[in-house]
Parts: C-alpha cells; sequence; structure tokens
C-alpha cells in the first residue's frame, strides 16, 4: 500500500482520524508545540483502513513516525475489542500506564484498558506464604532481604504485577518462590483463588475494550492455553502486534517443546517440600529427591564438559550422536517412571500431590519426544547455559501456527514495527509469517537525517575476524568519546567483545586517567541491571559528565536516549546471524531447498534489520544529531555493503578521521 492506495476523501473512521491529528485536533491541545507530522497521519489512515475493512496490514514506520499513536487513535475511535501486543514487558507498561491514559483522555473517550501479563509476572499469595518454609537452608541473606521486601508489598498491592517492586532485581531467585507457572499453580484447588491476581488480572481483560498483552505471553497462550488469550481471543475485533520485527524470533520460541534440567531440579526440590508435608513417611521423598538431582546433574554436566563450553547453542546433529548424549536423555525415562509410581498413590491427597504427578507426567513425556527423530519442518538444538542443558524443538517460522487465526473472518491485523525489511514489499517479514495478501505499506522516517547524522566507516581497522579488532575498536570508540566528551555508546555483536572491549576502555580511562584528561564513567552491560545503567549514562549526559555506555544484544534496540546525552553509536561488526547457530542453519537449508540463496536471502535481510535496530539508536527526534560508526571495512570493501548501506538511514558518510573528529567537536558545542 502507497500513499495513492489510500481514500482520496476519507469518510468515516479515517476522516475522524484526520480531525484528530490536525493543528487545531486533540493532540495539539494534548502536547504543546505539537504539529502534525505527514506520515504518522498516513499511517494512522491505513490503519483506519485495516480495521474498517478487516484486512490484514504490514507496515513499516520508519523512527519518528509517532507509529504508537498512529495505530492507538484509530483503534480508540473504532469502538472495537482490541488486543495490543509488543516486545517488552517495558513497553507493555508504557503503553498501558503513559499512552493509553494520555490518548483516552485527549479524545474523550470511555475506554476500558486492561493490561495482561503471563502467570510468572504476578504475585502467587499461596507461594508466598510457603517461600520461607521451601527456601534452601541455609538461606543467602540476599533472598531472605528480597523476601522480605516482597512480603511488606504484598500487603499493600492491587494489581499483583512484580514490575511495582521496583527494587527487586528482575534475576533474583526468589521470583521463582513467589510466582507460580503453569507446572505449579494449583488452579482451582488453591486455597488463595478468591484472590489470585492472575485470575484477576484475566476477568478484567476479558471486561476491557482495549488489551495490552506482550508477544511471548501471545504465543505462549497459542502454545499452551493458558494466558487467558484463549479465552479472550476468539472476542476481539483486531490485533495489533507492535515491534512485530521480533515475532518470529519470539514466536519460535514459545511455540516449541523444551525440556530443561532446571525443570527436573525443581520438580526434584518441590518433591521433597511438599512430600515431607503433605504425605510424609508414605514414600522415601528425600532418597528419590536425591536421585533426581544426582542423575540430572550428571546429564546436564555431562553435556556441558563433553563439549568443551559452559554455555553456547549447539546444534542436535552436533549432540545427539555424541555417546554420552542419548544414554544420559534416556536414563531420565526410568527416573519419570519411578517418580510416577510413587505419587500414584498419593496424588489424590492433596493438590499439590497431584500437580506433582502431572509435572512428572510431562517431563517424561517430553524425555521421550526428544528421544524420537525430528519432525519435518522443525529444527532442534541444545542450549548449555553453565552447568544447565535445555534441550528445545522449534517450527522454522510461523506460517503454519497464524494460518488459522489470521484466516479468522471479521479480525483485523495490523503488524508494524520501525524495520520490517529492506525492500518496499517487506517481504523480509511477509515471507517468514506467509502474509502473502497482506496490505504492505512503508512510511519513511521524518528526521532529515542528511543534516542531522553522518556514518563513517574507519577503514584502518584490521579485518573483524582478527583477534585485535575488538582492542581497535575500544581504541576508536576512545577518541570519539574524547572528541564529544562521553555521549556515546558502543554496541557489540557478541559477549566476548562486549567483556574485551569494555575492559579496554577501562584501562584506557580509569587505569591511567591522567594520560587522557577528565574522567570517563565506563558503564558495560552486566555490571548492574540494563535499567539501572541506563539511568547513569543519561544522568551523566543531562548534567554534563563524560560516559560510555558498552552494551550487547539487548541494548541494539529498544533504547530511547534523545538529545545531547547521546550524539555518537559505536558498532563493532556487522551482526550477521551467527553462523553455527541451529535454527538460522535450518532456515537456510530450507530456503536452498526452495531454490533460493541462503545469504541473500536469509543471512543479509537479517543482518540489515539488526543494522537498522542499532543505528536507530543515534537520532531519537527532529533536534538530534549524532554520528555512527560502523568499524567493519566489509561495509565497503565486500559487494553486499551497498546493499546494507542503503538498509540504514540517508545519512553522508565520512572518509576520513578528521572529518569524523571535526563532527563530533561540533557536536560537542551543540545544545538541544
Amino acid at each position: 500500500m502507497t500513499s495513492d492506495a489510500l481514500s482520496p476523501s476519507p469518510l468515516g473512521l479515517e476522516a475522524e482520524v484526520i480531525d484528530v491529528f490536525a493543528t487545531e485536533g486533540p493532540l495539539a491541545r494534548l502536547e504543546s508545540g505539537y504539529r502534525p507530522r505527514s506520515a504518522q497521519i498516513q499511517l494512522a489512515r491505513a490503519v483506519a483502513q485495516a480495521l474498517e475493512r478487516r484486512q490484514v496490514l504490514v507496515a513499516e514506520a520508519g523512527t519518528g513516525v509517532g507509529k504508537t499513536y498512529a495505530y492507538l487513535v484509530p483503534v480508540l475511535l473504532a469502538g472495537l475489542r482490541v488486543v495490543v501486543s509488543t516486545a517488552t514487558k517495558a513497553l507493555q507498561d508504557q503503553l498501558f500506564l503513559r499512552d493509553l491514559p494520555r490518548l483516552t483522555r485527549a479524545l474523550g473517550l470511555p475506554v476500558q484498558a486492561a493490561l495482561l501479563k503471563g502467570r510468572g509476572a504476578y504475585l502467587c499469595l499461596h507461594r508466598l506464604e510457603e517461600a520461607r518454609h521451601r527456601l534452601p537452608f541455609p538461606a543467602d541473606p540476599r533472598m531472605l532481604r528480597d523476601l522480605g521486601r516482597v512480603e511488606v508489598w504484598a500487603r499493600t498491592t492491587l494489581s499483583g504485577d512484580m514490575a511495582e517492586v521496583a527494587e527487586l532485581d528482575e534475576r533474583t531467585p526468589v521470583r521463582s518462590w513467589v510466582t507460580s507457572s503453569r507446572d505449579n499453580c494449583l488452579g482451582g484447588d488453591c486455597p488463595r483463588l478468591r484472590d489470585c491476581h492472575v485470575l484477576k488480572a484475566r476477568r478484567e481483560a476479558l471486561q476491557a475494550d482495549v488489551v495490552v498483552v506482550n508477544h511471548a505471553l501471545f504465543f505462549a497462550d497459542m502454545s499452551l492455553r493458558d494466558g487467558g488469550l484463549a479465552e479472550l481471543l476468539p472476542q476481539v475485533d483486531a490485533v495489533v502486534l507492535d515491534e512485530a520485527h521480533q515475532l518470529n524470533e519470539i514466536g519460535v520460541q514459545f511455540l516449541g517443546r523444551t525440556l530443561a534440567s532446571g525443570a527436573w531440579l525443581e520438580l526434584g526440590r518441590d518433591l521433597l517440600a511438599v512430600g515431607l508435608t503433605k504425605a510424609r513417611g508414605l514414600q522415601d521423598w528425600r532418597a528419590l529427591s536425591g536421585r533426581i538431582e544426582r542423575q540430572v546433574r550428571l546429564w546436564a554436566l555431562t553435556l556441558a564438559e563433553s563439549h568443551g563450553r559452559r554455555s553456547g547453542r549447539l546444534r542436535w546433529d552436533d549432540v545427539v550422536d555424541r555417546p554420552d548424549f542419548r544414554p544420559g536423555l534416556q536414563a531420565l525415562m526410568p527416573l519419570g517412571d519411578e517418580l510416577l509410581a510413587a505419587l500414584e498413590p498419593v496424588r489424590g491427597m492433596d493438590p499439590e500431590l497431584e500437580r506433582l504427578f502431572q509435572r512428572a507426567q510431562s517431563l517424561t513425556d517430553s524425555v521421550r519426544l526428544f528421544d524420537a527423530e525430528t519432525p519435518p519442518h522443525r529444527v532442534r538444538w541444545v542450549d548449555v547455559l553453565g552447568s544447565n542443558g535445555v534441550l528445545t524443538e522449534a517450527p522454522l517460522d510461523l506460517r503454519e501456527a497464524l494460518r488459522e487465526p489470521l484466516a479468522k473472518p471479521g479480525r483485523a491485523w495490523v503488524m508494524t514495527s520501525a524495520t520490517l525489511g529492506e525492500t518496499e514489499t517487506l517481504d523480509w517479514f511477509t515471507r517468514s509469517l506467509g502474509l502473502k495478501e497482506a496490505q504492505t505499506l512503508r512510511v519513511e522516517s521524518p528526521f532529515d537525517y542528511a543534516t542531522q547524522a553522518r556514518l563513517w566507516v574507519p577503514e584502518h581497522l584490521p579485518r573483524p575476524q582478527d583477534a585485535a579488532h575488538s582492542l581497535a575498536v575500544a581504541a576508536v570508540a576512545a577518541q570519539c568519546v574524547r572528541q564529544l566528551g562521553g555521549r556515546t555508546f558502543v554496541l557489540t555483536t557478541s559477549l566476548r567483545a562486549l567483556g574485551s572491549i569494555g575492559e579496554a576502555l577501562h584501562q584506557h580511562f580509569v587505569a591511567t586517567p591522567a594520560d587522557v584528561g577528565p574522567a570517563v564513567e565506563i558503564l558495560v552491560q552486566g555490571h548492574e541491571p540494563r535499567r539501572a545503567l541506563l539511568a547513569r549514562f543519561v544522568a551523566a549526559g543531562r548534567e554534563g559528565r563524560a560516559a560510555v555506555l558498552v552494551g550487547s544484544q539487548s541494548f541494539w534496540e529498544g533504547i530511547d536516549v534523545p538529545g545531547v546525552a547521546l550524539q555518537c553509536v559505536v558498532i563493532d561488526k556487522l551482526p550477521f546471524p551467527v553462523p553455527d547457530d541451529p535454527w538460522m542453519d535450518a532456515r537456510a537449508k530450507a530456503c536452498q531447498a526452495e531454490g533460493g540463496d541462503a545469504f541473500r536471502d536469509v543471512s543479509l535481510p537479517e543482518t540489515a534489520i539488526a543494522l537498522k535496530q542499532g543505528a536507530g539508536r543515534l537520532i531519537r527526534s527532529e533536534s538530534d544529531l549524532g554520528l555512527l560508526v560502523i568499524c567493519d571495512v566489509r561495509l565497503v570493501r565486500m559487494f553486499y555493503g551497498r546493499r546494507l548501506i542503503k538498509a540504514l538511514p540517508p545519512m553522508p558518510r565520512l572518509g576520513h578521521e578528521d572529518q569524523a573528529m571535526a563532527w563530533l567537536r561540533q557536536l560537542r558545542t551543540y545544545e538541544a
């Protein structure tokens, strides 16, 4: 769809949408300094048409278009029941807590909105009451501190949303002790069922006009029918999938099957705790729990050590034929059968014993699944995470999974993101979801990149595969930081490069500060939670202190730092997919089987999308200025470089280091 495809004389919902975005409309009264943007109105009109005609719309909206309001305004005006899904819980909260309330007030509409997350995002009152009895002994003081925080908060919370406990680290083990999962929830047998926060959130969602969810919940519910959406989706008129470029990656994870050593270990711990409290003396629960612990840890440890790595993803074919793999997997079957035999006589005594039996049955069935051959159009792999192992089986893409939901008549689908492809037809995205008949729209960013930004590719650097490359990237980043006075992101394509570059910058600015001038704060992903690192970086920029933030995958997207706080983004390498990643390898083989070229049709589009996302961190408003530095000579020397540059925002390229440094010195004097 292009602007010409839109109705020349809009009527009905389209006309209402245009009025909202007008110079004197509700948005102008809501925001001082508001002015209409043709790109935003174009997208909003397309969404309105899709809603009225119950079509599938795939729309790429460049940075700065204002896509959130562009789809929310027609959604609210249409008076339909709508599910809006986005990539992360943080974006979900932003939509529900900030964007929706502001718009509903501006439009004067009595729209009822609800926030719905997965079961694990909510406090389980029953598990909280049991938590102190189940904590490992002796308990870690930090766990006791975190549990105390949750207990205090639990007395006043209305929603039970764990995100309200701001001081609680998302990685704390206490979360799993005070929330429920599909495996350990007691359902209708729970003694705190009447006060259940999960059920409350689901009831509110069923009564709401607009329900905000996240992609993980959306696809987990499609697979497990356990997120509340199974009851809700048949009733909605439209589904909006924001940050849609992440759909395939998130979807295949949740539509697949997994077998995790951690799930077995958790079952063993729960077996001991529940067995001793609910069925003491009826079985030797301690001995059985100990056998589970020993057998599973031995299997996971053998898996990790036999492949010479403590973490990483392994191809199934590289694992399954090793002599130690299948015997270790098959040894879990009699263990599961023994567990089922022990629980069978007592499962009816208590709901928690019944849930243990069901979990044991599910895990044993999963062992048998992975012991069988891989079905067609599916891919398997093994993730080694320290001393834990996870087996995964997933579909190659979402075509089959979405075929039935998309075919349902009378429902509109809107899928949008800042990056959905490198061509006008957005075929990178539509092909993987089987959206041959979808309407497509590509709306360019309103930013003047020719004036606001510059691109520099340092051609003197070693090639990316050279051992000295990361240190050379750190040296370039240090140059930029010195010229700009901080205000710099360094985005890496691997955790190894993250550590090397972070350490090199630390040595450069912290270990020998006398040689380099003013102090520079070095912020490295993993040293603190992402939110805390970002807050420190932004605060430094606002207060005129120099800071550089080094981040890997989680900082390539979903980060919004407008203004002078961030004026330089350094990317260490072109973000090509990991060549031995099992899912990418399977997709490449499927592409070749269909007559395509794996590099041209799979690897390059994936790289272009990721590169575009990373570059998108630089210019976030119409007044921003910045320098994008891509430290990969392949961008200018290889035949595919032109294609990747074309995928970037249209910014002029600087040919020499002197030009880049002069541009940075100019930026340093700029105040937004």
